[in-house]
């Protein structure tokens, strides 16, 4: 299992990617959706 702290940096990288993408992209475009699924994964590994 990785460190909190390694995983909340990947967090963070990951949501900040996901915004700068959405200033770019529709919300619902692939390249988007797929960030926010990444995301999602990271903040449930880091739930449990």
């Amino acid at each position: 299992m990785e460190n909190n702290s390694i995983l909340l940096e990947k967090i963070e990288q990951c949501r900040n990617e996901m915004i700068i993408l959405s200033s770019d992209h529709e919300l619902t475009s692939e390249i988007v959706i797929e960030s926010s699924k990444k995301l999602d994964d990271l903040l449930n590994t880091y739930q449990y």
